[in-house]
């Protein structure tokens, strides 16, 4: 048997191919806003998942992947998984963080009551915009906080400082920080604060001291407000027992000053109104008077009297008279206001005669 000998091999060159051009910046960029678009894909996807829009098994086959390096499978996450997720858990997993929990929150079966809120006052701070005013109310307010309290504690000096701002809010008082610090003070006898009237102002200040009240002082002028006074107008030191003592409100005492607050209408935070007008005068006692003339300075419980018949007495609304109405020329030769006036309407004499006598017998029940 004779075989049929192969056809000689034929060794065929083919050339290398031409080197392949460098991609294009736009074609780079393109890739990466690809691979972007992808990713911005993924996450509309999972967060589609979790508000119920596909369900959890879709959700767990979804190929994400990388055009330029190949598909591959992204291990799903915990809402994407069947059976271990509930509509909207995707936030939980997908929020960098969730917002604190307010302290003062709890449960309504929780026994534990939530904690106790800060001490609220009524009063309001103040704002000095005239540079001075500021000045002005700084020399007065620091005198006073010195001369009343140089060695009471931090506190003491600051409700000093609110008492001053308490009177200034209430309109029973002047409308100046240096006018309710020495109010009075043109008396020998019946001044607010007695320093401005008792002779304690003779004596120089120490450095020290004097610094240290006027820091309180600053402070309080510009807007701290101390709380646990209150709406307090008075005070005074435990080893006196003024005679308006009793029939104030008593809110505590701070070291050596016992602090009171009126009672009724005129302590109640409806009068106060802290609102500063400005118009300081210059820091300093007022000149003594030659003869004494009736005392101006306000008595607390004159003041709670005052203000409680005020509170009890009707409040009268004067009447105010309409303006007559004006009226074109027209309308007066028609007889002007005379002919709006229901006096010439025609009277109805068609009565039935059985109806004449109607309500008469109320005249003559017999």
């Amino acid at each position: 048997m004779f075989r049929k000998a192969a056809p000689p091999r034929r060794t065929v060159i083919v050339p290398p191919p031409p080197p392949r051009p460098a991609a294009p910046r736009a074609r780079v960029n393109a890739r990466h806003m690809l691979g972007g678009a992808a990713a911005l894909a993924g996450l509309a996807l999972a967060l589609a998942t979790a508000n119920g829009l596909l369900s959890p098994a879709m959700a767990a086959e979804t190929v994400f992947g990388d055009p330029d390096a190949g598909t591959r499978h992204t291990p799903p996450m915990p809402f994407e998984r069947p059976g271990e997720s509930f509509p909207g858990s995707a936030y939980y997993y997908l929020a960098d963080s969730a917002p604190p929990l307010d302290p003062s929150a709890h449960w309504d079966s929780d026994p534990t009551p939530p904690p106790a809120a800060p001490i609220a006052t009524d009063a309001h701070p103040i704002a000095i915009a005239n540079p001075a005013d500021r000045a002005r109310a700084l020399a007065c307010m620091t005198a006073a906080i010195y001369y009343e309290a140089a060695t009471e504690p931090d506190d003491g000096q600051r409700a000093v400082a609110q008492v001053i701002l308490n009177r200034l809010a209430h309109p029973s008082f002047p409308k100046t920080v240096c006018g309710v610090v020495y109010q009075g003070s043109e008396r020998a006898s019946g001044c607010q604060f007695t320093f401005s009237c008792d002779g304690s102002m003779a004596r120089a200040p120490m450095r020290f001291f004097w610094d240290r009240a006027m820091a309180v002082a600053r402070a309080a002028l510009a807007g701290a407000v101390y709380a646990p006074v209150g709406l307090a107008t008075h005070y005074h030191t435990f080893a006196v027992h003024p005679v308006w003592a009793d029939s104030l409100d008593f809110l505590g005492q701070i070291g050596a000053h016992r602090f009171y607050r009126m009672e009724g209408p005129a302590g109640a935070p409806t009068a106060f109104h802290f609102a500063y007008l400005g118009g300081e005068p210059l820091p300093g006692p007022h000149p003594r008077l030659a003869t004494p003339g009736p005392d101006s300075s306000p008595d607390p419980l004159a003041v709670e009297r005052a203000y409680a018949e005020a509170l009890r007495a009707p409040a009268i609304v004067p009447a105010i008279a309409a303006p007559a109405p004006a009226y074109t020329g027209d309308v007066l030769s028609h007889g002007g206001d005379a002919a709006f006036r229901a006096s010439n309407l025609p009277e109805n004499r068609a009565i039935r005669p059985e109806y004449q006598h109607s309500g008469a017998w109320i005249g003559d029940p017999q």
